[in-house]
């Protein structure tokens, strides 16, 4: 099957400033334990236990006996009094923490909407740009199928050289040296080494990961890694969607002789200790949307052979420690995911 026949609808991906990868799709954003409003409630918590003690040491100090007097019912009286005012101060910290993140919820679900509007507006585009296309070949076909009055063209004068020997025009084609041409810019990029596929299948970390975007545009001049890359994206962009975060799967490891059997060819339990994914949450999810959604399903199909083949190729000159850092990288692990949903394993 050509490239062009297995690939998927396409999916619009929000790129990052930082770079060709979209960072915030693949990372799932982290939330800092001490934001300003749990330092601004510390604060006021501090300032009213001091009051408290305060107050406590003057009363004490003026009327001793006033202090230390009483049941238990002053006792509670006293409790409430001093610490109702920090339950408030948390709880309408709580109350202030959670709307902020709710609001930045409903920030990334309208940027996701925004990406598939994106998208379809673009499919819609490409649809008509491929109709006005074809309707100019066609047209051009029945312009050159049409009969032309041509003239036939006069022949030149050849000048002929009294010192050429007369011999070496009748060669044969075949004798005459051959000219070095036709040769691909693709020929004369260097192979891509491993380490550098292994970085790229993991994706740049950060914003500031040098090494990683330097990985990633090499591989990208690889014809097989980059439509595997791009494949990818197409399925961590979709994953992202519904929550599910490659950072967040901690999948049991396989022997580097499981990895190289799948390589080989070999499917269903043989392989079973590839899909380590054991998330429950996100299979589900997987699999509901793989069963309803068919852009979805052609993503994951699409992505799932082109890591089957370029992998069977890695395997070929990769050693026991390579195929183990492949298998920890977000592209491996999305592969074990949408492998368990789509029965690979079974």
């Amino acid at each position: 099957m050509s490239d062009s026949e297995e690939t998927p609808h396409r999916v619009e991906r929000p790129r990052d400033s930082g770079g060709p990868t979209p960072l915030g799709i693949y990372n799932r954003p982290k939330t800092e334990l001490l934001t300003e409003i749990e330092l601004i409630a510390i604060a006021l918590s501090a300032v009213w236990l001091l009051g408290v003690g305060a107050f406590y040491l003057f009363a004490r100090e003026a009327n001793p006996a006033a202090v230390e007097a009483g049941g238990t019912l002053r006792l509670v009286m006293v409790l409430l009094a001093v610490f109702m005012p920090l339950a408030l101060i948390w709880v309408a910290a709580v109350a202030v923490r959670a709307s902020r993140v709710m609001r930045e919820e409903s920030d990334r679900l309208q940027a996701a909407i925004d990406a598939i509007r994106h998208a379809y507006i673009a499919q819609q585009q490409g649809h008509n740009r491929r109709g006005d296309a074809a309707a100019s070949r066609r047209q051009a076909d029945r312009s050159a199928t049409s009969p032309v009055e041509a003239t036939p063209p006069m022949p030149q004068p050849v000048a002929t050289d009294p010192r050429r020997d007369p011999a070496s025009d009748a060669r044969p084609a075949e004798e005459q040296p051959a000219l070095a041409l036709g040769t691909q810019a693709g020929d004369m990029t260097p192979p891509l080494s491993k380490e550098d596929f292994i970085r790229a299948m993991n994706f740049p970390e950060t914003a500031e990961d040098k090494e990683g975007f330097a990985a990633l545009r090499r591989a990208l001049k690889d014809r097989g890694a980059a439509h595997l890359i791009q494949a990818a994206q197409d399925v961590l962009t979709l994953l992202s969607q519904d929550g599910i975060y490659m950072d967040d799967l901690n999948p049991d490891r396989a022997r580097p002789e499981v990895w190289r059997q799948f390589a080989e060819g070999a499917r269903g339990r043989t392989i079973a200790p590839l899909g380590g994914i054991h998330d429950k949450a996100a299979l589900a999810m997987c699999n509901g949307r793989m069963k309803q959604d068919p852009i979805f399903r052609d993503a994951a199909h699409h992505f799932l052979r082109r890591f089957d083949r370029i992998f069977a190729e890695f395997e070929k000159e990769a050693s026991d420690s390579e195929i183990s850092n492949l298998s920890d990288t977000r592209t491996a692990r999305a592969f074990m995911l949408l492998g368990r949903c789509a029965g690979t394993f079974d």
